[in-house]
């Protein structure tokens, strides 16, 4: 199983867990405005990462990924979905499908 399935398995399992104990549970329970919170501070790490510090953009992609995974799951969406729209936009223009929007 690829990585990013392995941990979208992994969120989607601790869903229910004790948020005492689980990390994703802790952040299913805040629900998702801070969700979404968390995917904004970990985009804007990303991007001072890619600018700043190059040495930590993989690490800084990694927490990025991981909390967008976690609020693709809250919102009842998988990577399959985001798969699915990947492969609807293959070979269409980014300013096409933009405009189309």
């Amino acid at each position: 199983m690829d990585p990013l399935d392995r941990l979208d398995a992994t969120i989607r399992s601790r869903r229910d867990a004790d948020a005492g104990t689980s990390y994703v549970a802790s952040l299913f329970a805040k629900g998702r405005p801070k969700i979404a919170q968390k995917v904004g501070e970990e985009a804007t790490e990303t991007v001072i990462a890619a600018l700043a510090e190059p040495d930590k953009l993989a690490s800084e992609a990694a927490d990025l990924v991981f909390h967008l995974l976690v609020l693709l799951a809250d919102a009842g969406l998988s990577l399959d979905d985001v798969r699915a729209e990947l492969t609807r936009r293959e070979g269409v223009s980014g300013h096409v499908e933009k405009a189309s929007r």
